[in-house]
């Protein structure tokens, strides 16, 4: 039997994040615990934001770069450490690039195979990632095929989910299971 499987939904500073690491210290208590993290540097102020996330990480977690095969990153970690992956939506969008994405290619490959391993993963496994579907349609074609493709993901992990949160102005809102 796995242990629990978390998702953690929220928007810009919600929290979220914060919350995920709460959960995934709370799960892993002395256990190792690997962060896979999807931001890609480049610009001052995302710098300054990763800075800060891994700032308040403990020194002993280790951080593990997701790239494009996050399955494959998955099943380098130990079977039973705690998975943090801080968020998955920007996974997705370097897997959508610049253009509409393939939404059904995309979700029977790579995505699938990610999703696969985070549910087969026997240790806990806490999932941040951005909510964007709560605001206008998008006019652009590849803007909506990409709020698709996070959203069909995000369906997907929540009905495999054990817990999953939506955060809202620092609170968490209970969608599914109890801690």
């Amino acid at each position: 039997m796995a242990d629990p499987l978390v998702l953690v939904l929220g928007g810009t500073r919600s929290g979220k994040s914060r919350f995920g690491l709460e959960r995934a210290a709370q799960l892993a208590g002395d256990a190792p615990v690997s962060v896979i993290v999807t931001a890609r540097p480049g610009d001052p102020e995302l710098d300054d934001r990763i800075a800060r996330h891994r700032a308040q990480r403990p020194s002993s977690w280790l951080t593990i770069d997701a790239g494009t095969d996050l399955a494959a990153v998955i099943a380098g970690v130990a079977p039973h450490d705690t998975i943090l992956i801080e968020g998955l939506m920007l996974w997705l969008a370097t897997l959508a690039g610049d253009e509409a994405p393939a939404i059904d290619e995309l979700l029977a490959g790579r995505v699938a195979a990610a999703v696969g391993a985070i549910e087969s993963h026997r240790g806990p496994v806490v999932v941040v990632s951005d909510e964007i579907g709560l605001g206008m349609v998008p006019l652009d074609p590849a803007a909506r095929a990409f709020r698709d493709l996070v959203g069909i993901t995000h369906q997907g992990l929540a009905a495999a989910a054990d817990e999953a949160y939506l955060l809202v102005a620092g609170l968490a809102v209970p969608l599914k299971g109890t801690r």
